[in-house]
């Protein structure tokens, strides 16, 4: 039995987004090879609502790891609109980027990447393990607290 993307978030109380378009002169997702390449998601919940600030100023550690979970869960909506959608199709979860807005003093970006990562490894188990960079940065588009991109490998595509 294949398990889809949306019901494996389901059974965590979470519910998965319809894919965001592009901002911009870019594309959402490029596929080369067995690879996803998926571009910055921000912290967009999908009512629209953007869990937006900085941390170090005006968001807690606790708000941040929340928006962190919401890039994730767009991340994850790209992924199942470019695959089945099914948990099998996504081999490892290979790198997230995160982008955390935050203060110059602020020094606990990983603490909110934790928000992400701790999702793909409750989402994908063992395929959910992955590299990552957490970054803070001055500022991220529409004010928002945290913006993640991501490198997945899918399951090789049969000929």
């Amino acid at each position: 039995m294949t398990i889809s993307i949306r019901d494996q978030l389901a059974t965590l109380g979470l519910e998965l987004p319809a894919p965001s378009s592009p901002a911009a002169n870019y594309i959402s997702v490029v596929r080369t090879g067995d690879l996803l390449f998926i571009s910055g998601q921000i912290s967009r919940a999908p009512n629209g609502e953007i869990v937006a600030g900085t941390l170090g100023a005006d968001i807690s550690q606790e708000q941040g790891v929340h928006a962190a979970r919401i890039a994730a869960l767009n991340v994850l909506g790209q992924i199942a609109a470019r695959t089945d959608g099914s948990l099998s199709s996504v081999r490892r979860i290979v790198k997230l980027g995160v982008f955390v807005a935050a203060t110059s003093a602020f020094k606990d970006q990983s603490k909110i990447a934790n928000g992400a990562s701790d999702l793909m490894v409750a989402v994908f188990g063992e395929a959910g393990q992955h590299t990552r960079a957490a970054i803070g940065v001055s500022s991220l588009p529409a004010g928002a607290a945290v913006e993640i991109d991501a490198v997945v490998e899918l399951e090789a595509t049969r000929c």
